[in-house]
């Protein structure tokens, strides 16, 4: 295709993700944070990390149909947990699934340093060479 340059692994860390949280789905009893609220937390987190995988990959134009793409993937695996015994379907899940999306979303279109931090090869990311101070060496 003309104009697609996006290397096809780039997609793997957003299907990554996806794949995990399709098979935690499907599990009756899943390990997650215990504290009250914690689910909601690691669902905002998670939706938010594919979020951002795909709104790299796509003209930060078109970044509200990563929003709606993530977001009724979320409404989806809630859909999906109905059918799975010792599973319940909550709408402050799907609600965190969106909200996750959203902010990861609006940080990456909104905030260019965020952006350039994500964008920047590790390999690239140096440390400042520290200066040397000879008259801290000299011995007393």
């Amino acid at each position: 295709m003309r104009g697609f340059q996006i290397p096809s692994y780039r997609w793997l860390y957003p299907l990554g993700i996806l794949v995990c949280i399709f098979f935690a789905s499907g599990e009756s009893e899943v390990a997650g944070p215990g504290f009250a609220g914690g689910d909601k937390l690691a669902h905002f987190f998670a939706f938010g990390a594919v979020a951002t995988g795909a709104v790299r990959l796509v003209d930060r134009r078109r970044a509200v149909w990563v929003v709606l793409a993530v977001s009724l993937y979320g409404a989806s695996d809630e859909w999906r947990q109905s059918f799975t015994p010792g599973r319940s379907v909550e709408m402050a899940d799907w609600v965190a699934d969106s909200l996750g999306a959203m902010t990861a979303v609006c940080s990456y279109v909104l905030w260019p340093m965020y952006r350039r931090i994500l964008e920047t090869p590790l390999r690239l990311r140096r440390r400042k060479p520290r200066i040397e101070n000879p008259a801290l060496d000299v011995p007393l």
